[in-house]
């Protein structure tokens, strides 16, 4: 089972804290590889410690055997007091907790509860999630390869008269099949499935507006292999599309290689997210991509860093960040393309295999 104690305690003892407090879901199942919705992991500088209830207690038991310790959390012995007692044990003096994700009422109860000051630590976990070790690589490009295979299936599927939520729910279904034989375990989120006129919003929802001839349609998508994240836009035309579609579309297209090509380990999301947008302003369409290049994406679908304006930090070795501009005209149509890229000191190797020349149907 894959586990990141070892560097979690590396980090520790850079940051010269004793121990970090971990309760969200996926800090905790980045920690110790164990998937559960409620719980708490505490690791220490040499020491880990996991602890759950009886709904998880014997698959967390035969799981994390030379990983964590387990401990049982119940009435009699709830979490907050096996927190205590393990911290007492180890001498914990620092202890870092995750002031991001923790309401501000738990960290302060937190606090008063084992007489000790947490530190804001997530950051610590976030910069170690940012960089996916191969083992985690793998499983995103197994996701994403699902995700591959689900577009090229739906592509067989959309026709005229079909509503977004059609297409939506038939999405769902290709990747969970495709999800049982190669182990994966559900979606990255839901579906954006749109079509018309209502390309034109970038997050909208499946709704019943039915696919006609003419239309451009856009899927926004991804599963999960192991908690990791796949995810992709394509925007695909049904039946002939204008002139103006088809230039538009070429230009998201454009925009996007730029911003793969600037792309790398070492260079600023700042960067990267300009390249794109240039070629979008030069054409005329500045106003109509408000959102960011890219984000990161892991046991999130969201994770930092992220390709924007603005941002400044430098996108380290091996992050794995979308590559997604649009354009956006109200009233009209919308264009989103968008790839997976695995970021390396040399450039971006993409994840996502499907074409993305304008596909017709």
């Amino acid at each position: 089972m894959l586990n990141n104690i070892a560097r979690i305690q590396r980090a520790l003892t850079q940051a010269h804290l004793d121990a970090i407090l971990l309760t969200d879901e996926n800090d905790r199942r980045f920690a110790t590889g164990f998937p559960s919705s409620d719980g708490a992991v505490i690791v220490t500088v040499h020491q880990a410690f996991f602890i759950t209830d009886a709904r998880y207690i014997e698959a967390a038991r035969a799981a994390l055997t030379g990983i964590a310790q387990v401990l049982l959390c119940s009435r009699e012995a709830p979490m907050r007091t096996l927190v205590q007692g393990i911290l007492r044990e180890a001498n914990v003096q620092i202890l870092g907790g995750e002031e991001q994700t923790t309401s501000y009422a738990e960290f302060t109860a937190y606090e008063q509860l084992f007489g000790l000051k947490l530190q804001p630590a997530q950051n610590l976990i976030r910069n170690l999630r940012a960089a996916k070790q191969p083992e985690e690589l793998a499983m995103m490009y197994q996701a994403q390869q699902i995700t591959d295979e689900a577009f090229a299936q739906i592509c067989t599927v959309i026709r005229p008269g079909m509503t977004e939520r059609e297409i939506a729910a038939r999405l769902v279904y290709e990747m969970m099949r495709r999800a049982i034989s190669l182990g994966a375990e559900g979606t990255s989120f839901d579906p954006i499935v749109l079509t018309g006129p209502d390309t034109s919003m970038p997050h909208g929802v499946p709704g019943d507006r039915r696919v006609a001839a003419g239309d451009f349609v856009t899927m926004d998508f991804g599963c999960r292999k192991n908690g990791y994240c796949s995810d992709m836009t394509r925007t695909v035309a049904v039946g002939i599309p204008t002139d103006e579609m088809r230039s538009v579309y070429q230009t998201v297209l454009n925009a996007q290689l730029a911003g793969i090509a600037a792309a790398k380990a070492g260079v600023t999301g700042e960067r990267v997210d300009a390249a794109a947008r240039k070629v979008i302003s030069d054409a005329g369409y500045g106003d109509y991509f408000g959102h960011s290049f890219g984000h990161s994406l892991g046991l999130d679908i969201h994770e930092h860093p992220i390709a924007a304006p603005g941002v400044h930090g430098r996108l380290p070795e091996h992050t794995v960040i979308s590559a997604e501009p649009g354009i956006y005209l109200p009233g009209k149509f919308g264009v989103r393309i968008e790839d997976v890229m695995h970021l390396t000191a040399d450039g971006a190797e993409i994840l996502t295999r499907s074409p993305k020349n304008l596909i017709i149907l």
